[in-house]
């Protein structure tokens, strides 16, 4: 079994290497030896992730071609899955943060073991989440106007802009942690807290602001009465923190299952203890704009009542809602009823259950429904096509291509089996 994955301890002198500079080439081209070696199990999960990145590229290039008219959108609904799983994206990316709350503000020594999993996933979700932007502009060139100077990025009056800037941010932060702390562990020498600590702390606040800044995005928006409701941002952060810990305790036990380095239960507990307080918290939020959209009445709880009950005819997402609405709920019924006597199987159930019903919640039943009916007072539906389904497969097969990669990567710098030392 491999040591824990601690990234504070202190590296024996024998450990510790010289000239930082002169052994980043090296750094880097063991990195390389890292991602593209492993066992069969290993080789098959990269080929699986392979394949369906070029199913989804091929997909996208079909779609460069002719425009996004080859999807299920139209002018009546122009925001459909690629958003919903943006959104979706965002909240894994903010909800990683809750590795680092418990490790570094309640000082969880255990959770100090594998915190460095939360700031990989969130580069991953946040690659992730930029994909499907890319992917609902319809060609990349269209990106041009996101970027500063070159493009009319119309900051700060644009909310959107304030979506890039966040989003870059919260990247560029856990780049910069994740990669200072291998790279220091790499040569043998401890990490210097003034240089990743702080960054770590201002991930906390970032991870809000990336969630929150896309909840106004939506509320801002007068013309999609759905939308605007002083809840939503609550209700994403809430869902943030039922997304992140769900999806990090499975790859826990992933690491735990597949692989020799030893992952204790107290992160994994802690982390389940987190989701009990969060899934309630989320279906209480859902509970509360249900109530005040359907209690109150009126031309503005149309939206709603389509999403609920089907209007006029037109039920599409109602088994989408309710389907979402029941898988979070058994989810809430594992969390509560389980303890460390409980058979880990239940957890994993309860994890992919929450991960699947916030999903649809925040995906399509959150997206879809604010332009239904639309402005004109026509209802026309959408469901996401196949080429909607492929260019998305393709982008999450790239988010978990990079999370596999950062975590292989990270697992053999903090175990000792990537070091300089080797080298010498």
């Amino acid at each position: 079994m491999g040591e824990p994955m601690s990234l504070d301890s202190n590296p024996s002198p024998s450990e510790t290497a010289g000239d930082p500079i002169r052994s980043y080439p090296r750094f880097l081209w063991h990195s390389f030896g890292v991602a593209t070696d492993g066992s069969l199990m290993f080789y098959a999960w990269m080929t699986a992730l392979t394949a369906l990145i070029l199913v989804g590229v091929n997909a996208f290039a079909h779609q460069t071609v002719s425009g996004l008219a080859l999807t299920a959108m139209t002018d009546h609904v122009s925001w459909g899955m690629y958003i919903g799983n943006f959104t979706f994206a965002v909240g894994l990316a903010a909800g990683a943060v809750m590795m680092v709350i418990p490790a570094y503000l309640y000082d969880d020594h255990d959770m100090h073991d594998v915190v460095i999993i939360g700031e990989i996933l969130a580069i991953a979700a946040i690659v992730v989440a930029l994909g499907f932007v890319m992917a609902d502009l319809g060609r990349i060139d269209h990106a041009w106007h996101m970027f500063p100077i070159i493009g009319r990025f119309n900051w700060p009056v644009s909310m959107l802009t304030w979506d890039v800037v966040v989003l870059s941010g919260y990247l560029g932060i856990n780049l910069h942690v994740v990669g200072y702390l291998l790279y220091t562990r790499y040569r043998g020498a401890r990490p210097d807290p003034r240089w990743y600590v702080p960054f770590v702390l201002l991930s906390i606040i970032w991870a809000v602001s990336i969630h929150t800044v896309t909840a106004f995005l939506y509320s801002g928006l007068g013309g999609r009465p759905f939308w605007n409701s002083a809840v939503l941002a609550p209700r994403f952060i809430a869902s943030a923190f039922v997304t992140g810990p769900a999806f990090i305790v499975l790859a826990l036990q992933v690491v735990r299952r597949f692989t020799s380095f030893h992952v204790g239960d107290g992160p994994i507990f802690t982390l389940i203890g987190v989701l009990r307080v969060t899934v309630l918290l989320n279906l209480f939020l859902v509970g509360a704009e249900v109530f005040t959209e359907l209690y109150t009445g009126g031309s503005h709880t149309a939206s709603a009542r389509y999403l609920y009950f089907g209007l006029h005819g037109h039920d599409a997402l109602v088994p989408w809602i309710w389907s979402a609405i029941t898988l979070n709920v058994v989810a809430a019924v594992l969390f509560l009823t389980s303890s460390r006597r409980t058979q880990l199987w239940r957890i994993d159930a309860a994890c992919a259950f929450t991960l699947a019903g916030i999903w649809i919640e925040k995906g399509i039943g959150l997206i879809v429904p604010a332009f239904v009916p639309s402005t004109l007072h026509e209802i026309v539906e959408y469901l996401p096509n196949e080429l909607e389904w492929r260019v998305s497969v393709g982008v999450w097969a790239l988010g978990l291509l990079i999370f596999t990669l950062g975590l292989k990567l990270a697992i053999a710098v903090f175990s000792g089996q990537m070091a300089v030392v080797k080298e010498a």
